[in-house]
């Protein structure tokens, strides 16, 4: 059987938080995630990028490395890596048996999640990972990856209103969820978080008794290329009762294939992180540091495609070749980051007209609102699609939301599927010279990618 027929029937079970089921599940599996040294990181946004960097600076670093992220955009096997490369489909549907044979029928089914999360385990502890980098799911305090009782390292990355359903109604309240994945006595990297959240986080660092260190953002020193200093000129560091942690000077130059701004503080956080493991006894060299960061990918954000569209005319049909940005800005925060870098596009290349055409799906329980404030400006123009095999917003409840958010759109219409929205996108003389953004939602890219 394959991978989506075997985690099917566990779709049912949908967001269940909580952590009983799988301490138990991977207590009956020989309690894979006790072996294997792991760094855990949790945020709103950010969090996936970060986890690339230091996978693929470990990698470089010559330790075997496994990742766990969530979601994918195509296929399962993209959220187990070891080394860089996705579990192989026939691995991942044997652990998932191996998994399944491990159920106690009489007890409360596991979720979808925490079936491949035990899946992972057992890959990396299979594969003798030296270290593996895994990606919170959903908020931390309860997240089946939260089962790690001293992690070599602990990361937020960021923090803002996603998922209040789950987490809470507020950034407290989801600060206090993600302050969760914190162990005593185990090192805290914290990213630039609003000030109710930080106090959180700290708070909890200091209840545990582990020190807490917030780097500053790298700058960008040329186009593809930053430097990063040790702390920054801000806050060093400091133990849980206050103690401040001196440390010597460190800069590192380093290229910065992902796009952004807001990768200059990720890629700070992963160095920071990569500081904190060196103290820890971990090898790595400004070398591995170098060509890790030049080797990760991150696929679905802030991504430059190729899309081909076939136009017919009254003596010919041809191919058209257009440049396409794809992201998965899925709330409000990562609206703002995508929007912010369009603009820094429009700023950069003359040829890019002031508008944008966004080709946008979401899903139905986001902040719809929000998103369309952070992304939308008069003139711009807005092709909706549904996002497949998801729980897509109603299309006209979004049109109309997008209309009252922005009254002045250029253009805004409800398309059948993103392959024609975006024919219909790159076709319009009216759209000549705009930029086309794909966006709205991971499982919309995903969709895209997969059958494009």
């Amino acid at each position: 059987m394959n991978t989506d027929s075997l985690l099917q029937p566990f779709q049912k079970f949908g967001v269940n938080l909580g952590l009983s089921r799988i301490l138990k599940l991977l207590a009956k599996l020989n309690n894979p995630h006790e072996q294997v040294p792991v760094i855990h990181v949790a945020g709103t946004n950010g969090k996936g990028s970060v986890c690339a960097y230091l996978s693929s600076v470990l990698t470089q670093a010559g330790y075997r490395t496994g990742r766990y992220t969530s979601p994918h955009l195509i296929d399962w096997t993209e959220r187990i890596c070891v080394n860089e490369q996705a579990i192989a489909s026939e691995n991942l549907s044997q652990l998932i048996q191996q998994v399944q044979a491990a159920i106690d029928e009489n007890e409360e089914s596991p979720t979808q999640f925490e079936v491949i999360t035990a899946a992972a385990w057992l890959y990396f502890v299979q594969q003798k990972v030296d270290i593996a980098v895994v990606e919170v799911g959903l908020g931390g305090r309860l997240d089946a990856t939260n089962v790690c009782e001293q992690p070599l390292v602990t990361v937020i990355t960021s923090i803002s209103r996603e998922h209040w359903q789950q987490l809470g109604s507020t950034i407290k309240e989801i600060a206090g969820e993600k302050a969760g994945i914190i162990k005593a006595g185990c090192p805290v990297i914290m990213g630039q978080l609003p000030e109710d959240a930080k106090q959180v986080v700290i708070s909890r660092s200091l209840e545990l008794q582990s020190p807490i260190f917030t780097p500053q953002p790298a700058i960008e020193i040329s186009p593809g290329w930053a430097e990063y200093k040790r702390w920054g000129d801000g806050e060093m560091g400091r133990w849980g009762d206050g103690e401040k942690i001196e440390s010597s000077s460190f800069k590192i130059k380093y290229p910065l294939p992902l796009k952004g701004q807001i990768q200059l503080h990720n890629s700070a956080l992963a160095l920071a992180t990569l500081e904190i493991l060196k103290t820890q006894g971990w090898e790595i060299s400004e070398q591995a540091i170098i060509q890790g960061f030049e080797k990760t990918k991150w696929p679905g954000r802030m991504q430059w495609l190729t899309w081909k569209n076939k136009q017919k005319n009254q003596e010919h049909q041809k191919n058209q070749e257009h440049q396409l940005l794809i992201d998965g800005a899925h709330n409000p925060s990562s609206a703002e980051v995508l929007r912010k870098y369009v603009d820094s596009l429009k700023q950069e290349k003359t040829n890019i007209n002031q508008n944008i055409t966004w080709v946008m799906g979401m899903l139905a329980n986001k902040d719809h609102s929000d998103i369309f404030q952070e992304l939308l400006k008069t003139g711009d123009k807005l092709y909706l699609v549904p996002v497949p095999d998801s729980n897509s917003a109603n299309l006209e409840d979004l049109k109309k939301l997008a209309l009252e958010t922005c009254s002045e759109l250029g253009f805004c219409s409800i398309y059948e599927d993103v392959f024609s929205a975006l024919d219909a996108a790159f076709t319009s003389p009216k759209n000549q010279d705009n930029l086309v953004v794909l966006c709205g939602s991971l499982y919309l890219i995903g969709y895209f990618l997969g059958n494009r």
